[in-house]
Protein backbone atom coordinates (compact mmCIF):
# COMPACT_ATOMS: atom_id res chain seq x y z
CA UNK A 1 0.00 0.00 0.00
CA UNK A 2 1.29 3.42 -0.95
CA UNK A 3 1.49 5.54 2.17
CA UNK A 4 -1.43 7.90 2.75
CA UNK A 5 1.14 10.73 2.88
CA UNK A 6 2.31 9.93 -0.67
CA UNK A 7 -1.26 9.91 -2.00
CA UNK A 8 -2.02 13.19 -0.22
CA UNK A 9 1.16 14.82 -1.59
CA UNK A 10 0.48 13.62 -5.11
CA UNK A 11 -3.11 14.84 -5.16
CA UNK A 12 -2.21 18.18 -3.64
CA UNK A 13 0.35 18.69 -6.41
CA UNK A 14 -1.99 17.40 -9.15
CA UNK A 15 -4.75 19.78 -8.11
CA UNK A 16 -2.37 22.65 -7.33
CA UNK A 17 -3.92 23.06 -3.87
CA UNK A 18 -2.67 25.44 -1.22
CA UNK A 19 -2.51 24.27 2.40
CA UNK A 20 -5.68 26.24 3.18
CA UNK A 21 -7.48 24.47 0.30
CA UNK A 22 -6.55 21.11 1.80
CA UNK A 23 -7.90 22.24 5.19
CA UNK A 24 -11.15 23.26 3.45
CA UNK A 25 -11.50 19.81 1.84
CA UNK A 26 -11.28 18.19 5.26
CA UNK A 27 -13.87 20.63 6.59
CA UNK A 28 -16.37 19.39 4.00
CA UNK A 29 -16.38 16.05 5.84
CA UNK A 30 -16.59 17.62 9.28
CA UNK A 31 -12.98 16.85 10.15
CA UNK A 32 -11.20 19.83 11.64
CA UNK A 33 -7.49 19.96 10.84
CA UNK A 34 -5.00 22.78 11.12
CA UNK A 35 -2.69 24.15 8.48
CA UNK A 36 0.20 22.98 10.66
CA UNK A 37 -1.08 19.39 10.56
CA UNK A 38 -1.41 19.58 6.77
CA UNK A 39 2.15 20.92 6.44
CA UNK A 40 3.45 18.00 8.54
CA UNK A 41 1.52 15.42 6.47
CA UNK A 42 2.87 16.93 3.26
CA UNK A 43 6.47 17.12 4.50
CA UNK A 44 9.08 14.73 3.08
CA UNK A 45 9.40 11.49 5.03
CA UNK A 46 12.85 12.42 6.34
CA UNK A 47 11.92 16.01 7.32
CA UNK A 48 12.02 17.01 10.98
CA UNK A 49 8.36 18.10 10.93
CA UNK A 50 7.05 14.96 9.14
CA UNK A 51 3.92 13.39 10.61
CA UNK A 52 2.37 10.17 9.39
CA UNK A 53 -1.06 10.56 7.83
CA UNK A 54 -3.54 7.86 8.85
CA UNK A 55 -5.86 5.97 6.55
CA UNK A 56 -8.77 7.69 8.30
CA UNK A 57 -7.34 11.11 7.46
CA UNK A 58 -6.79 10.11 3.82
CA UNK A 59 -10.36 8.75 3.64
CA UNK A 60 -11.67 12.11 4.87
CA UNK A 61 -9.52 13.93 2.29
CA UNK A 62 -10.74 11.75 -0.59
CA UNK A 63 -14.35 12.07 0.59
CA UNK A 64 -13.91 15.84 0.80
CA UNK A 65 -12.60 15.82 -2.76
CA UNK A 66 -15.68 13.88 -3.88
CA UNK A 67 -18.00 16.30 -2.06
CA UNK A 68 -16.21 19.34 -3.50
CA UNK A 69 -16.22 18.08 -7.07
CA UNK A 70 -19.57 16.25 -7.17
CA UNK A 71 -21.54 17.32 -4.11
CA UNK A 72 -23.53 15.05 -1.85
CA UNK A 73 -26.43 13.09 -3.31
CA UNK A 74 -29.69 14.96 -2.76
CA UNK A 75 -31.22 14.19 0.61
CA UNK A 76 -28.08 12.43 1.88
CA UNK A 77 -25.78 13.45 4.69
CA UNK A 78 -22.11 12.61 4.92
CA UNK A 79 -21.27 9.46 6.86
CA UNK A 80 -17.77 9.56 8.31
CA UNK A 81 -15.62 6.48 7.65
CA UNK A 82 -15.04 3.95 10.41
CA UNK A 83 -12.17 5.03 12.64
CA UNK A 84 -10.42 1.70 11.95
CA UNK A 85 -10.59 2.06 8.17
CA UNK A 86 -7.78 0.70 6.03
CA UNK A 87 -7.73 2.13 2.52
CA UNK A 88 -6.38 -0.37 0.03
CA UNK A 89 -4.96 0.89 -3.25
CA UNK A 90 -8.16 -0.41 -4.88
CA UNK A 91 -10.29 1.77 -2.59
CA UNK A 92 -8.14 4.83 -3.30
CA UNK A 93 -8.49 4.21 -7.03
CA UNK A 94 -12.28 3.85 -6.70
CA UNK A 95 -12.58 7.09 -4.74
CA UNK A 96 -10.47 8.93 -7.33
CA UNK A 97 -12.61 7.53 -10.12
CA UNK A 98 -15.71 8.84 -8.37
CA UNK A 99 -14.22 12.24 -7.53
CA UNK A 100 -13.05 12.94 -11.06
CA UNK A 101 -16.06 11.23 -12.70
CA UNK A 102 -13.73 9.11 -14.81
CA UNK A 103 -15.09 6.70 -17.37
CA UNK A 104 -13.20 3.55 -18.30
CA UNK A 105 -11.73 5.05 -21.47
CA UNK A 106 -10.49 8.11 -19.57
CA UNK A 107 -8.80 5.92 -16.97
CA UNK A 108 -7.15 3.84 -19.69
CA UNK A 109 -5.88 7.06 -21.35
CA UNK A 110 -4.52 8.32 -18.01
CA UNK A 111 -2.63 5.09 -17.48
CA UNK A 112 -1.38 5.11 -21.09
CA UNK A 113 -0.04 8.67 -20.64
CA UNK A 114 1.91 7.47 -17.59
CA UNK A 115 3.49 4.68 -19.64
CA UNK A 116 1.33 1.85 -18.28
CA UNK A 117 -1.00 0.55 -20.96
CA UNK A 118 -3.59 -1.85 -19.56
CA UNK A 119 -6.59 -3.63 -21.03
CA UNK A 120 -10.21 -2.96 -20.13
CA UNK A 121 -10.33 -6.36 -18.44
CA UNK A 122 -7.30 -5.59 -16.26
CA UNK A 123 -8.79 -2.27 -15.24
CA UNK A 124 -12.21 -3.78 -14.57
CA UNK A 125 -10.68 -6.43 -12.30
CA UNK A 126 -9.46 -3.67 -9.98
CA UNK A 127 -13.03 -2.51 -9.38
CA UNK A 128 -14.47 -5.94 -8.65
CA UNK A 129 -15.56 -6.80 -5.15
CA UNK A 130 -12.82 -8.42 -3.11
CA UNK A 131 -13.36 -12.17 -3.19
CA UNK A 132 -14.80 -12.13 -6.73
CA UNK A 133 -12.94 -14.62 -8.91
CA UNK A 134 -11.83 -11.83 -11.30
CA UNK A 135 -10.78 -9.42 -8.51
CA UNK A 136 -7.23 -8.14 -8.80
CA UNK A 137 -5.33 -6.24 -6.15
CA UNK A 138 -4.09 -2.82 -7.22
CA UNK A 139 -0.33 -2.74 -6.79
CA UNK A 140 1.68 0.21 -5.55
CA UNK A 141 3.30 0.81 -8.93
CA UNK A 142 -0.08 0.74 -10.66
CA UNK A 143 -1.50 3.40 -8.30
CA UNK A 144 1.66 5.50 -8.58
CA UNK A 145 1.38 5.40 -12.37
CA UNK A 146 -2.28 6.34 -12.19
CA UNK A 147 -1.49 9.30 -9.93
CA UNK A 148 1.32 10.35 -12.30
CA UNK A 149 -1.04 10.15 -15.29
CA UNK A 150 -3.72 12.06 -13.40
CA UNK A 151 -1.19 14.79 -12.68
CA UNK A 152 -0.32 14.98 -16.37
CA UNK A 153 -4.02 15.30 -17.23
CA UNK A 154 -4.83 17.91 -14.60
CA UNK A 155 -1.76 20.11 -14.97
CA UNK A 156 -1.88 20.51 -18.78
Amino acid sequence: MISPNDVLRSLRYSLNLKDADVVDLFALTGLTVTTEQVVCWLAKDDAANFASCSHLVLAHFLDGLIIQRRGLPQGKTYEAPDKKIFLSNNMVLKKLRIAFELQEDEMLAILESAGLPVSKQELGALFRKEGHHNYRECGDQFLRNFLRGLTLKLRK
